[in-house]
């Protein structure tokens, strides 16, 4: 009698935390991610799921009855949304949601601190304790600034649109609990510069993330790495055993559509004690400037989330 080997993705789960990169209620019920994310490019295509329409017309009932400038209040409903969504998705996983602060408040400190510290309340106030919650940062400096006043406070955070060491090293550094290094965009900027990868084991996504992965547990960082931005199942493959992996739905899918062995392909190795400068402000921005994948994909990474906050509330200004 032959029995069926488990899928790649139900082999995954024992060797990474697999988290859900999506707001999709019925994609998450389906597949059981321990965590899950939002930001405003998913919270605006959840505005036309049928799950999310109570809370969208309670939402802009609510910005209507408001008086005063009518960009706060625009502003005011896509953080209400934003976190009524996150309500939402924290009820369906046993772990974390992560929660973006705004991308154009990504080279001000005071300001991203400010706006992590209203939606840990707003979560507080809708039943949800901050041990549910990472806040979701882009790593410039100032956001690596943020997360070690937020991190000292209490306030966990995932320092996103990690493309190098000196970034990632940085992150770690300041205590923040979780990274995203970016496998498929870096990839992306590789490929656009005709520089592709003969192999799996030299795509340079997939390098830069065990690279950091190594230094990490050499130094007994207590920094969670989550590998993000993949483009295909193989890149996930190659990290099996990273701390956690996000995955979209489709890359989800197909993993638990394939079945066949699926080896553990990252070792933590035992930690040492590292003698190291810690990273400063004037190290961080020259290793950036003398990376100019990092320098681009950064830029771009932060450009393209502003693009879509500007966009959801453009979305709430219609409705409004």
């Amino acid at each position: 009698m032959s029995t069926v080997s488990p899928s790649k993705l139900t082999q995954l789960r024992d060797l990474s935390i697999v988290v859900a990169d999506t707001g999709d209620v019925e994609a998450i019920k389906r597949l059981q991610p321990v965590d899950c994310t939002t930001n405003p490019t998913l919270v605006k295509k959840a505005l036309d799921l049928p799950v999310y329409a109570d809370l969208i017309e309670r939402e802009l009932a609510w910005g209507r009855a408001q008086q005063g400038e009518r960009e706060a209040i625009v502003e005011a409903v896509a953080d209400r949304l934003t976190v009524g969504v996150g309500t939402l998705l924290s009820s369906l996983v046993p772990g974390r949601v992560s929660t973006e602060v705004d991308a154009d408040l990504a080279h001000d400190t005071a300001a991203t601190v400010a706006k992590a510290r209203q939606f840990i309340a707003m979560y507080a106030a809708a039943g949800v304790p901050r041990s549910k919650v990472l806040i979701k940062i882009a790593a410039t400096w100032e956001g690596v600034e943020a997360a070690r006043q937020l991190q000292a406070e209490g306030i966990d955070c995932n320092l996103t649109l990690i493309f190098n060491p000196t970034q990632a090293l940085a992150c770690s550094e300041a205590g923040a609990f979780l990274i995203s290094p970016f496998v498929g965009r870096i990839l992306d900027w590789y490929v656009a510069n005709d520089q592709a990868p003969a192999s799996i084991d030299e795509d340079p996504g997939v390098v830069f993330v065990r690279g950091v992965y190594a230094e990490f547990k050499r130094r007994g960082s207590p920094t969670v790495v989550m590998g993000a931005s993949f483009r295909s199942t193989a890149q996930i493959e190659a990290l099996a055993g990273c701390d956690r992996l996000t995955i979209s739905p489709d890359l989800l899918e197909k993993l638990d559509a394939e079945q066949g062995e699926l080896p553990r392909r990252l070792v933590a190795v035992a930690p040492e004690t590292v003698q190291a400068t810690p990273v400063d402000a004037a190290r961080f921005a020259a290793d950036l400037a003398a990376d100019p994948m990092a320098t681009e994909k950064l830029a771009t990474g932060i450009d393209a989330f502003a693009k879509d906050l500007d966009a959801l509330r453009q979305t709430i200004r219609t409705r409004l």
